[in-house]
Order: C-alpha cells, then structure tokens, then sequence
C-alpha cells in the first residue's frame, strides 16, 4: 500500500499579506524555537499579521511574529512573546534570496507557519508591494467571484 503524502498542518496563516504584495517566489524555512513557544503553537496562541523577516549577517530572522506564552508557563523562564527568532535554510537559498532582496522593492514575508514531520516551519514569499489601486482591483476581483458562487448557489437549488 502506498503511503498518501501528508498535509501540513497548518498553525497560523498571513492573510493579509496576499492582499499587500505580489508574491513572486515561495520558499520553506525552519524556524528556533524555545520548548514554551513548541506548546504555545500547540494551542494556536500565535499572530503572525505583524511579522516580517530580514537578513543580518547572511542569516535569516523573523521579526513581530507573536507567540503568546500559555498561562501555565513555567515560573523560571520569562517568556519574550515579541522576540527575533531565526530560520533555518541551506546556505545557498540564502545567498540567492539576498541577492533578490536587495533589487528595489522586494521584500520577504511570512505567509503561514505548519507542521511538517514533528517540526515547526515557515513559508515565507519573496513578494513585491502592491500600490492603491491594484488592492481595489483585488477587492472587485474577490467580490465579483463571490456574486458568481451566489448567482450558481441560486441557480443549482
């Protein structure tokens, strides 16, 4: 019997994000985290709207993403829920998304964190900004496709 592939599971996602910027590339990065953040993911008390990710020194680091401490957490360890964290990725994928980066106006951004095989990851986009009007052009998009599943839901009954 064949194996069926496994679905990430899914923590947190950015929604916001595909509605501020044009995603040009995806990539999948691990992410260090401390054992109280582990058990707070657990529990979905994360928010990752806020969060976006730089390079210093040739590594790669999420900034703003939000993991609430449990109100269980231990006594001895003082939970930092703002705090940088870094990503794991081959030395090669970050050379090239640096040299990516630094063209004008791209950036990356975190789109959602999942499971994958016990672990923790992030899927971030490298992504360019989008202006006024292309943000109302995604609205009439999504609203026109909304009166459309409507005028089939209307139609099929």
């Amino acid at each position: 019997m064949a194996k069926k592939p496994q679905t990430p599971a899914l923590i947190a996602e950015n929604k916001k994000a595909s509605f501020n910027y044009f995603f040009e590339e995806r990539f999948e990065a691990g992410i260090v985290l401390e054992g109280w953040e582990v058990k707070s993911l657990r529990e979905g008390k994360v928010q990752l709207t806020d969060g976006y990710i730089v390079i210093r020194n040739g590594e790669l680091f999420i900034i703003g993403l939000q993991i609430n401490p449990l109100h269980t957490a231990s006594t001895h360890v003082s939970p930092d829920k703002l705090r940088t964290r870094k990503l794991l990725m081959h030395r090669a994928e970050i050379e090239r998304l640096i040299g990516k980066v630094e063209q004008k106006g791209y950036t990356l951004v975190p789109i959602n964190l999942h499971w994958k095989t016990g672990r923790v990851k992030v899927d971030m986009a490298l992504a360019k900004g989008k202006a006024e009007h292309d943000k109302r052009d995604t609205i009439k998009d999504r609203e026109g496709k909304r009166e459309v599943e409507r005028a089939m839901k209307v139609h099929h009954r």
